[in-house]
């Protein structure tokens, strides 16, 4: 399918509906927390993985099995919608995935900043995105996060992330070119956003994620130790804060929360923002705002079943659902206890 021609959202929201329905829930998950790597993988097998998990099985086992067969399906996934998608919607839809070339970024400094190997970084990369293979491997063979940044001329993220190198040499710490890809990355979704029926929902979403997303980094900034202030960070476009404020916030959990729970977002976050407010370090919190995010998608699809905003809370699903695998995996690869490892799951 392509860009062109007229939507076609309830053929696709009925093929994303489907797909849906065929997650994990939480009778699977209390089932994958007493197994082992092996037992995970071949319980994927008899699951919508199966095909992921045979076409990988001779080259890899255990974790990185399990690991390769979530990224290769989710990216799957992901580019059905594409195939399925017509028009306006295709154009939405396929905007929202450069989320993965964001995260593709990320993963690539995160991993030359840790020393970590090549094959290390490969297996977290999503291939859902609009990078191609070669583009992946010249980030994957780079040295120095200078390197990667100059690989990454033309691309959205080069004027940010170029920017913001000299403020990562002073610092030492990956938030200015964390926050620098994130910028550049809701800029682009939100540049000619025309707000109409078929788009209303959609930025009523964007700007949810924009303010949790303000949120979390502010907290990161908070917590780092690093001399940075949290304003400088602030990425445009959400509602719920001003740059202003995001500094005392970001010290002050409880008033974060207040100011969420008293926000538009309130009525229908009240089990999440329970969960905010009991989270008692930061994974938690960030575990929260995920879950929050989820929730607050769903709600948005159900009241506006033929937007774009159903498609987009399947994909943030479907991300939980890769996340909560890959944290079991890891989980017990560590011996860790189930009921520990269950804790750590973003589950609605």
């Amino acid at each position: 399918m392509s860009a062109a021609g007229g939507s076609n959202p309830e053929y696709v929201i009925a093929r994303v509906r489907a797909r849906r329905s065929a997650l994990f829930g939480d009778e699977e998950y209390r089932k994958l927390v007493r197994m082992g790597p092996a037992e995970i993988a071949r319980f994927m097998e008899e699951s919508e993985y199966e095909t992921e998990i045979n076409a990988l099985g001779s080259r890899f086992s255990g974790v990185d099995l399990i690991e390769y067969g979530l990224n290769r399906n989710m990216a799957k996934q992901f580019n059905d919608i594409l195939d399925w998608a017509d028009g306006r919607l295709y154009d939405l839809i396929a905007r929202y995935l450069r989320k993965f070339d964001a995260w593709n970024v990320k993963t690539v400094i995160r991993g030359i900043y840790s020393d970590a190997s090549r094959d290390e970084v490969e297996t977290d990369l999503i291939r859902a995105g609009e990078f191609d293979d070669r583009l992946l491997s010249r980030l994957l063979d780079a040295a120095e996060i200078e390197e990667a940044i100059e690989l990454l001329s033309g691309t959205m993220f080069a004027d940010g992330l170029e920017a913001a190198y000299e403020d990562y040499e002073d610092t030492g710490v990956l938030v200015p070119l964390e926050n620098a890809v994130d910028r550049a990355f809701y800029e682009q979704l939100l540049e000619g956003l025309v707000v109409g029926e078929e788009t209303k929902q959609y930025r009523e979403f964007l700007e949810a994620e924009i303010d949790f997303r303000n949120a979390r980094n502010a907290l990161r900034i908070a917590r780092s130790g690093a001399d940075l202030d949290p304003t400088d960070y602030f990425i445009e476009g959400g509602t719920l804060f001003r740059a202003a404020e995001l500094a005392s916030l970001a010290t002050n959990t409880d008033e974060l929360v207040s100011k969420v729970r008293d926000s538009r977002y309130g009525d229908r976050l009240s089990n999440a923002l329970s969960d905010l407010e009991k989270a008692d370090s930061l994974i938690g919190f960030e575990r929260a705002l995920d879950a929050a995010l989820l929730e607050y998608a769903d709600t948005l699809g159900y009241v506006f079943p033929l937007s774009v905003t159903p498609i987009i809370s399947y994909i943030l699903a479907k991300e939980r659902e890769v996340d909560n695998i890959r944290a079991i995996a890891r989980g017990r690869e560590a011996g860790l206890d189930p009921d520990a490892i269950e804790e750590e799951l973003v589950i609605q």
